[in-house]
């Protein structure tokens, strides 16, 4: 075996290492550090970030890929070398600095999101956002762009996405989604939600959420579910995957959702191989495709009427009181309301993608120069209104619902979408490939979908790039037509269009 690619490796997993130590302090900053302790994380993780920046750039890694590059290697170790030569080639175009200010200044941003947040004041939160931004920009700037800075910050989370295609992508869906919705809401047909808005203890909103999640096949021995003020799924490892939700004592979809859309997130990363542990090999594709599988699961699977067959008499074991008056027909129709609302995770399946695509906008223009971040307020209720009908009350429903822009994390947004367009093209080749998916599931049997995903989408890694997977799995390139066809079938149904 090379010599050569055995130390990128030997480099690349300490860096890997370094990577799973941040993602602790991040899950810890989320959910149980004491407010005070921002300042500390913050230059703690800059050193980390430091660490990780210089192990990736230090002239012992580009030889040793250089070196690499040359020989003649197996598939997984050509995977392993194509994808950390990526890694390494943009890092060193990024200033050590500028790593480390980024790492300090999106852990103090957290803090301060959350606080505004709760407090509904953009104003204290809007110098943060135009720090990051300008710090982004710098990035892209380092980087390199082809056609605007967007491109770059877009192609750290899903690789060879260009805005350019991203936005064609949103134009596709725009108006069909913008026509449903509006069909949807002359039907007259109104679902039953009352039940929904009653009282449902915390603690028996966790065991019905930890019910679904293990029966999904999420491993509780080597995971975890916590509390966060936006719920999110980080990994340290294969077997130490941390999921997180809200709860609110009358929203109990709200957390059920949640637990199932991360959860989603978890099977991904428990479904690696263990064996490729800490390289590109053992790790995902990209985040349209870690999202393709939350959402999967999520809307797919646990809005589905087979779900509802299934997980009904679960629902009414825990909450009999609430469920003595209400049917089965009545829940799967109350958790597929179509309603625009002001937050994005509580969005039912068709007006989510309407989040995304103000989002998306907002920043595009943001690092096109069209808006400052004082501007964000009114441009948010402006787009809020041209997409979705509804102006928010106040800019804690608004603006500042998302946890994203503290965490610099622009570009991040347009894979959600992205994800819902995957998924709804992985689940019909699941259904090609299960002709009695819906009765498995219906039966509450999801352990075969569970591993049909392992096998096609978790196990192999890095091995295709997201286009290339999508292919791979299902035959053919990436289609909106899938998504359509599933929402225009589904709700067509539901609301007799």
């Amino acid at each position: 075996m090379s010599k050569h690619y055995e130390r990128v490796m030997a480099i690349y997993r300490e860096a890997s290492d370094l990577h799973g130590a941040a993602a602790l302090m991040g899950w810890d900053q989320e959910t149980y550090m004491p407010p005070r302790g921002a300042a500390t994380r913050g230059r703690q993780l800059a050193t980390i970030s430091g660490l990780i920046h210089e192990r990736l750039t230090s002239d012992e890694m580009r030889g040793a890929l250089g070196e690499a590059r040359t020989e003649s290697l197996a598939p997984d170790q050509e995977v392993n070398i194509r994808e950390i030569a990526r890694d390494s080639d943009r890092a060193v175009k990024i200033p050590v600095t500028l790593v480390k200010t980024l790492a300090e200044t999106t852990s103090a941003a957290i803090g301060v999101w959350i606080k505004a947040r709760q407090e509904n004041d953009f104003p204290a939160f809007a110098p943060w956002v135009a720090r990051l931004v300008g710090l982004q920009r710098e990035v892209a700037e380092a980087v390199g762009y082809e056609d605007e800075p967007y491109d770059a910050l877009l192609d750290e989370y899903e690789p060879a996405a260009t805005t350019k295609e991203t936005a064609a992508v949103f134009d596709s869906i725009r108006a069909p989604l913008v026509d449903l919705v509006q069909r949807i809401g002359s039907s007259g047909v109104a679902p039953r939600t009352d039940f929904l808005e009653r009282s449902y203890p915390i603690d028996d909103q966790r065991r019905m959420g930890v019910t679904a999640a293990e029966r999904m096949g999420f491993d509780f021995e080597a995971g975890r579910l916590d509390i966060s003020p936006h719920p999110f799924c980080t990994h340290l490892g294969v077997h130490d995957v941390r999921l997180t939700t809200r709860y609110s004592e009358t929203l109990p979809m709200q957390s059920f959702y949640g637990v199932i859309h991360e959860a989603g997130h978890g099977l991904y990363e428990q479904g690696h191989d263990p064996a490729h542990e800490g390289t590109p090999r053992g790790a995902s594709v990209s985040l349209g495709i870690h999202e393709s599988q939350s959402r999967l699961w999520e809307n797919m699977v646990g809005r589905s009427r087979a779900f509802w067959r299934y997980f009904f008499p679960e629902f009414s074991a825990i909450f009999p009181d609430n469920a003595a008056d209400v049917s089965e027909e009545e829940v799967y129709a109350a958790v597929n309301e179509v309603k625009p609302s002001l937050i994005r995770v509580e969005a039912d399946e068709i007006t989510y993608n309407l989040h995304i695509l103000l989002r998306f906008e907002i920043e595009r223009g943001l690092f096109a120069d069209e808006y400052t971040p004082g501007d964000l307020p009114a441009v948010w209720n402006e787009k809020m209104k041209a997409f979705l009908g509804i102006t928010p009350p106040d800019d804690k429903d608004g603006v500042m619902q998302d946890i994203h822009w503290s965490h610099g994390s622009f570009g991040y947004f347009p894979t959600y979408t992205l994800g819902n367009l995957y998924a709804a093209q992985f689940y019909r080749a699941a259904e090609r490939d299960m002709p009695d998916l819906s009765d498995q599931i219906a039966r509450g049997e999801l352990l075969p979908l569970r591993d049909w995903l392992r096998d096609n989408i978790h196990l192999p890694g890095m091995t295709y790039r997201a286009s290339e997977l999508v292919e791979h799995v299902t035959g053919e390139p990436l289609s909106a037509d899938y998504f359509l066809s599933y929402i225009r079938e589904k709700y067509g149904s539901l609301y007799r269009l």
